[in-house]
């Protein structure tokens, strides 16, 4: 390999390898990365800029052709907009005014007072349990005395109605949509709305769309707790929501195996990429309770949640156990917090609500 070939320019040649199809050129002549370094153990960071002409998937691509390269140990990227000011400010700072004719930039978040403290509840990958800890956690605070809504985000598999034992058409009254309350929790799904074997298709500004529709114009009331249930991996509802709403933090839910962890740290990054503080950890199938003996039996490698926390350096919020008939009660409506409040699962669930409202509030000074 020549001296010359030095790996700053082995990733701009990658960048120019990837073409923007709205204009016909490659990312890096059309000046969309910005601010290219290169440490010496082999990390990349830079700036991408976006416009809401452009495929929301170019930032990733980018990314991946990036991490593609050989000598490339991390990648960093900054996604703005192209209607920011030149220094780059972050979402939460900034004002933006975009120049006449310019593409109008992403959403600025806002405060919305009404909906409390809202909480982003993710997962790196599918079936790790990610909307039983949202509905339990969410049944949780409301028995211990919160208003609390819960809106599913999760376009693809919006399970939330029927772990929380909603179905009906929600009513439209003086043009606000009312949630369904159910466990003392106000509900909003996508799963309401649309036919339970419609397929989900979404492309990001109907993602988007939808997002900002459940925020503003349902009737959530005076809320204390607003609990998001997104989709999981790193994708256009996480951004919405981050470009919507201004979140007070997110949890990341995980299994044990390595495999879940690794998933979990990358959706957790994307979280403090857009400004969004993770409070805590939730391993989900942590252990198996013997309903006969009480027994603790380890199914999966130990520790994932515990490593994954630390990693972050954010607190493990709670181990939460596999129990007979946990599933069975999702399916017929009756989140275990409810239906067991005695159960090991319903126990560390409840536990886990506590420790967020305790990070919550924390934050809050």
């Amino acid at each position: 390999m020549p001296a010359s070939d030095t790996l700053q320019a082995r990733v701009e040649r990658a960048l120019a390898q990837l073409q923007n199809p709205r204009l016909g050129k490659d990312v890096l002549s059309a000046g969309m990365v910005k601010d290219v370094a290169v440490d010496g153990a082999g990390q990349v960071t830079f700036t991408f800029t976006l416009t809401q002409a452009d495929p929301p998937t170019l930032a990733r691509e980018a990314r991946k052709a990036v991490q593609a390269v050989e000598g490339v140990t991390a990648v960093r990227v900054n996604v703005t907009d192209a209607g920011a000011a030149a220094a780059g400010p972050t979402p939460r700072e900034t004002a933006r005014r975009p120049g006449p004719g310019a593409v109008p930039p992403p959403p600025t978040p806002v405060e919305l007072p009404h909906l409390g403290k809202v909480l982003a509840v993710s997962s790196g990958k599918g079936g790790v349990g990610k909307s039983t800890v949202s509905a339990n956690v969410a049944v949780a605070l409301a028995q211990q005395g919160h208003r609390v809504g819960l809106m599913d985000a999760d376009i693809y598999g919006p399970n939330v109605p029927r772990m929380m034992g909603v179905d009906q058409k929600p009513e439209v009254r003086g043009g606000k949509i009312q949630p369904l309350e159910s466990h003392g929790v106000k509900i909003m799904s996508l799963g309401l709305i649309v036919e339970r074997d419609a397929p989900a298709i979404w492309r990001g500004p109907i993602i988007m769309k939808v997002i900002q529709q459940f925020v503003r114009d349902v009737e959530w009331g005076q809320l204390d707790y607003f609990l998001v249930d997104l989709p999981p991996g790193t994708g256009d509802a996480q951004l919405s929501l981050a470009q919507t709403l201004h979140i007070r933090g997110a949890i990341i839910v995980t299994t044990p195996q390595e495999v879940a962890v690794g998933d979990s740290l990358r959706g957790a990054k994307m979280f403090e990429r857009v400004g969004v503080p993770v409070i805590g950890v939730v391993e989900n199938m942590s252990y198996f309770v013997c309903p006969q003996c009480g027994e603790r039996t380890e199914i999966f490698l130990t520790g994932g949640g515990k490593r994954l926390a630390a990693e972050l350096g954010v607190p493990l919020l709670g181990e939460v156990p596999l129990q007979a008939h946990m599933a069975d009660l999702a399916d017929t409506g009756r989140p275990i917090v409810a239906a067991e409040p005695d159960s090991p699962a319903a126990q560390a669930l409840s536990d886990v609500a506590r420790h967020v409202a305790e990070q919550l509030a924390a934050l809050a000074h």
